[in-house]
């Protein structure tokens, strides 16, 4: 019994791990006129520039932040990385502000 055990076991850890680290390769598009500085922490603070893609890589349970109201006091949570999201799947960050921005209006 201990020998099944033991690579089931062995196995099981492998794939969780790699399960957590994860790495989807995303575009983030800016289709405003604005800038948009977000936060991801341990990775970079991007500044997106108005009408413009940036190429990004993220592991699974990466959180990106972003300034609700435009200044850099207070950050709130945009996004946590998850299985849901595609590789190289294109991301409207203007348009994902715009919809968190409501739901945080409306808690």
């Amino acid at each position: 019994m201990k020998t099944l055990t033991l690579p089931f076991l062995i196995l099981l850890i492998q794939s969780t791990s790699s399960l957590y680290s994860q790495n989807i390769h995303f575009t983030f598009h800016n289709g405003s006129l604005k800038s948009i500085p977000l936060v991801i922490p341990s990775v970079m603070n991007p500044n997106l520039n108005p009408l413009s893609n940036s190429g990004v890589s993220l592991n699974v349970g990466q959180k990106v932040y972003f300034y609700p109201n435009g200044t850099s006091k207070k950050r709130e949570l945009l996004f946590t990385v998850d299985e849901s999201f595609q590789q190289d799947q294109v991301l409207e960050i203007d348009a994902m502000i715009e919809k968190r921005k409501k739901e945080l209006k409306n808690n």
